[in-house]
């Protein structure tokens, strides 16, 4: 609960001064939209801008390709299925439990610091005239969004950015480094060696592949959100497995101590 409470006050400071709800009207948008234009940049200097193509292929498909059911997924499974994957961890794996615990925390803490020091507007915003939108940032009536589509606004799911509650907790320009990306890979990390079925590591392994899949094809991140989350996860690892070593030493060296104490009267009597 502490954690919980420490990275929402650090979220909300990010949000209110480096996210969608800081600085004068506009200010945000317009930086955030520019660093969209560079990561629009890097993809096609890459020759993998693909997005807008993909998308355009899966609602396509018959019934949009049940697009509602990624809405949801999007919004939901990363919660869940990262508090189930630490909770289970410690009741399963105590001895990888500090290790894992505190790489989700370096990751998180991390992405906060991405958040504050990279503020991206996601494609999802890239044609909206709303406040938040890139077409209301540039002041453009021709803005074509670059032809993705916010699926969320057009087909729901079970919230929305533009709902009261929703529209005054998230930052909205939260999307590099990905976490859903980077919680999702550190779930598969976690449940790997807790599942014996086949089955069941066929759909732990899965599902990293569907959470890259999800936030692609809602519009809600670019794939190079994704590999940041990637790389972040990698850099929370290696800290949080050097933390979780300095203090097993630390407490092996106190337990040490202790039972030098322990022992002194003993040792005494019997000289």
């Amino acid at each position: 609960m502490l954690y919980v409470l420490v990275f929402y006050l650090a979220y909300s400071a990010v949000r209110n001064s480096f996210g969608s709800a800081g600085g004068p009207p506009g200010q945000a948008a317009r930086i955030a939209f520019s660093h969209a234009k560079s990561i629009i940049g890097a993809e096609r200097a890459l020759g993998l801008w693909f997005e807008p193509a993909l998308q355009r292929w899966y609602l396509a498909l018959p019934g949009r390709g049940g697009i509602r059911f990624w809405n949801i997924y999007y919004g939901t499974a990363h919660f869940v299925v990262t508090a189930a994957a630490l909770a289970w961890l410690f009741r399963r794996d105590p001895d990888r439990y500090p290790t894992w615990r505190n790489t989700l925390t370096i990751m998180t803490a991390v992405a906060l610091i991405g958040f504050a020091a990279y503020s991206l507007m996601p494609p999802r915003l890239l044609g909206d005239t709303g406040r938040y939108g890139a077409c209301r940032a540039e002041q453009r009536v021709d803005c074509h969004g670059y032809g993705f589509r916010d699926t969320l606004a057009e087909f729901g799911g079970l919230w929305s950015f533009d709902s009261g509650a929703m529209a005054k907790v998230s930052n909205q320009y939260a999307a590099m480094p990905s976490m859903h990306t980077g919680w999702s890979a550190w779930s598969l990390l976690v449940m790997w060696p807790l599942v014996r079925r086949r089955w069941a590591k066929a759909l732990v392994a899965l599902y990293p592949a569907a959470t890259i899949f999800a936030i692609v094809i809602t519009g809600n991140h670019y794939w190079l959100d994704a590999v940041g989350g990637l790389v972040t996860l990698g850099v929370a690892w290696l800290l949080g497995s050097w933390l979780a070593a300095w203090t097993d030493r630390r407490l092996a060296r106190r337990a040490g101590r202790a039972g030098d104490r322990e022992q002194t009267p003993d040792t005494a009597f019997a000289s």
